[in-house]
Order: C-alpha cells, then sequence, then structure tokens
C-alpha cells in the first residue's frame, strides 16, 4: 500500500501521457531507428507503470531500468514487453528476474557468474544483455576484463545458461555531442561486438545512445537508442537540439493560507526575509520533503490565477511562503497554484528550478516526493 494511501494529497503531480506518447515519436524521428524506453526511478518520478504501458503502445522496442526490482514491478503492473535490467549488487534476485523473463544486464564475470548459478538451478536459459565499460568507468565490464568475460560467457552461452540478446554501453559526454569521446566509445562498443561475433554470439540489438545522442547523434544510434529523460519532455541539449518535446508534468496545489504580514516582519525560518512594507502572503503546502528544492527559498515563483508570486523566505519541508503584494493580488485560500509545468504559457519549469539550483532537471522531476499525488490525463493510466 502506498505510504499515504486515504489521506488527501495537499499537491498533485498531473502527468499528460500523450506528452509522453509525443515525445517517443519525436526521439524516434530523430535517431531514425526504434527506442528502447528507459523507465527507472519510478520513471523518473512519473509513474513507471502508466508511463510504461503509454510507452509500449507508442512503440517502444522494450523498456530499461536499473534494478531487477523495478523490472519486476513493471511486470507486476502487467507490462510484458521486453524489459531490461542492468545494474545489481551481489544479492540481486536473479532467480526472479529468469522467471520473469527480464533480460539481465551484466557488467563482470562475477555477476554472470551468479546469473548462470541461477539458471542452473531454475533449469532455464537467462537472457542476456552484456554492459561494456567503453570509457564511462562506472557499470559495466572492464576493458582489462574484458578478454576473460569474453571466454566465460562463450561457456556459459555454450552450456545453455544464457542467450544474448543485446550488448550496451553508456555514454560519459552525450551531453557534449562535439566531444570525440563519444566516437572513440562507440568505436569500442564496435569492437566489442566484433570480439562477441567472432564467439558466434551475435547480439539482436546494440545500444549506446542516450537521450542527448538520440537527439543529436545519429551515427551513435546503432539498432536502437535508450532515452529517458527525453521522453518526459525535457530536453537535455537545447543549445543543440530544437526538438519538440513537451514537458509531461505539472506539479499544483492549492493556497493553504493568506495572511497579513506588517511591515518589518520575517518571514520563515531565521528571518532572512523581512518584508519592506505591509503585504499579503500565501502559504503554499509543499516543501522540500515534497522535491521543492530548499536552495530555491526566495528563488522561485508560482502561478496563481494567471499572475507570477514570488517566494519569499526559506523553503520548508512541508510549505513555503510567496508575497501577494499589499493588496494580495486578488488570491483566496483554495486557489490553484501553478508550482511548475510546462511553460508553454511563461510560468515556471523544472528547468527554471534546475538552472536556479545549479542541476539538472532529471533530478527535479525525480524528487517529487511520495506524498505528491500522481493524476494522469491523456491516455490510459
Amino acid at each position: 500500500m502506498h505510504p499515504y494511501a486515504g489521506s488527501p494529497a495537499l499537491g498533485t503531480a498531473t502527468i499528460d501521457l500523450a506528452a509522453i506518447a509525443h515525445n517517443l515519436r519525436v526521439v524516434a524521428d530523430a535517431a531514425e531507428v526504434g527506442v528502447i524506453a528507459v523507465v527507472k526511478a519510478d520513471g523518473y518520478g512519473h509513474g513507471a507503470v502508466p508511463v510504461a504501458r503509454t510507452l509500449v503502445g507508442a512503440g517502444a522496442v522494450g523498456l530499461g531500468v536499473a534494478q531487477v526490482a523495478e523490472a519486476l514491478a513493471l511486470r507486476a503492473g502487467a507490462i510484458t514487453a521486453p524489459i531490461t535490467a542492468w545494474l545489481h549488487t551481489p544479492d540481486t534476485d536473479f532467480q526472479a528476474a529468469i522467471a520473469a523473463g527480464i533480460d539481465v544486464g551484466v557488467s563482470s564475470s562475477r555477476q554472470l557468474a551468479a546469473l548462470v548459478a541461477a539458471a542452473e538451478h531454475l533449469g532455464e536459459t537467462a537472457t542476456v544483455t552484456i554492459k561494456v565499460d567503453t570509457g564511462m568507468n562506472r557499470s559495466g565490464v572492464a576493458r582489462d576484463e574484458w578478454a576473460g568475460f569474453v571466454d566465460d560467457f562463450a561457456r556459459a552461452r555454450a552450456a545453455g545458461a544464457v542467450a544474448l540478446r543485446g550488448v550496451m554501453s553508456h555514454l560519459a559526454c552525450g551531453d557534449e555531442p562535439d566531444n570525440p569521446a563519444n566516437t572513440d566509445q562507440a568505436d569500442l562498443l564496435r569492437a566489442a561486438v566484433a570480439d562477441l561475433n567472432a564467439i558466434g554470439a551475435i547480439p539482436e540489438l546494440v545500444h549506446l545512445a542516450n537521450s542527448p545522442a538520440a537527439l543529436t547523434r545519429r551515427d551513435l544510434a546503432f539498432d536502437t537508442v535508450r532515452p529517458g529523460v527525453a521522453l518526459f519532455g525535457l530536453n537535455p541539449v537545447p543549445q543543440h537540439s530544437r526538438a519538440d518535446l513537451i514537458p509531461a508534468m505539472t506539479l499544483r496545489t492549492a493556497v493553504s493560507l493568506v495572511k497579513h504580514v506588517p511591515a518589518g516582519g520575517g518571514v520563515s525560518y531565521g528571518h532572512g526575509y523581512v518584508v519592506p512594507a505591509d503585504t499579503v502572503v500565501a502559504v503554499i503546502p509543499v516543501g522540500y520533503a515534497d522535491g521543492v528544492p530548499r536552495a530555491l527559498s526566495g528563488r522561485l515563483r508560482v502561478r496563481i490565477n494567471g499572475r507570477d508570486f514570488a517566494g519569499i523566505g526559506r523553503v520548508c519541508m512541508d510549505q513555503f511562503v510567496v508575497d501577494l503584494g499589499p493588496a494580495g493580488g486578488g488570491v483566496t485560500e483554495g486557489d490553484e497554484v501553478e508550482v511548475f509545468g510546462t511553460g508553454a504559457d511563461g510560468g515556471p519549469t523544472a528547468r527554471e528550478w534546475a538552472e536556479l539550483t545549479g542541476t539538472i532537471d532529471y533530478e527535479i522531476v525525480t524528487g517529487i516526493g511520495p506524498r505528491i499525488a500522481r493524476r494522469y490525463v491523456g491516455g490510459l493510466a
């Protein structure tokens, strides 16, 4: 059960599934190949199962997640499409993954051995994607381990314990399209595929390109691309691509309290903001526990009744305050507040928050917490 089931939500993230389907088509058209849609981290905070259902219905050739548990949650949500999971710990339940038909991405001979043991215990063949470290120096088979891994994989394949579905890697500098590291990584991935071909292991799919590369580097598309954030309408390379992406999440709440504050009154913790003249303020009932960064204190804006109002004082765990001006701006308790949205009408956006806090909009949307209800429009949730 959801931790806040039965409790009225003080905020709602409205997810536009039609926008997500549109974004998939935009990315596929840019890359000119199929799409493995990444829905890790609960679909980047948008809700993995409804998003996955939408993406598969819109033509994704498969889904990608980090953890086996995420893949199993999709299966529990009646998602039958191919799912690849590629980030594991020594206690990952590979037996459950195999039983659910999950394509397991392996990054070392140790992971391969654990997967083979699980397959042998079940008497089944595990579906495998090999993740190759081509320069990210994060997950993936290390270059100095590659030759030994290929030998280990050949033995496992000959024994019928594994079947190869894919070979993948991840770009370190995908958001810099002209960085030569991108081409170098692609060349190393091709070399790894050639080594596997030499032992008779022919992958069905080779994939490297993330969202930025999918939008800007068709030459890195291989058999399919593996975007994440672009599917949710957030452009990771706006300086390089004018792709027609539509942000899918709009965060709304309602004004919880309107009150007068006299001149000289301090607002919120520490009285870091003191009102210079008599004013009216509104309390907005979401805070950093819900994904509103504390670093936005005194820097954010919200839209109420078509007008922008500035945040004042510190963002708190559950609330923040905005200045309505001496006349109150016509705002009353219960009025809808757009905290961020698509920006189509000039309103605040997740990207604006990211720029103000020195981060990326991926972090903003994935950080919208579980107290915020998800509401779905534009498709079947």
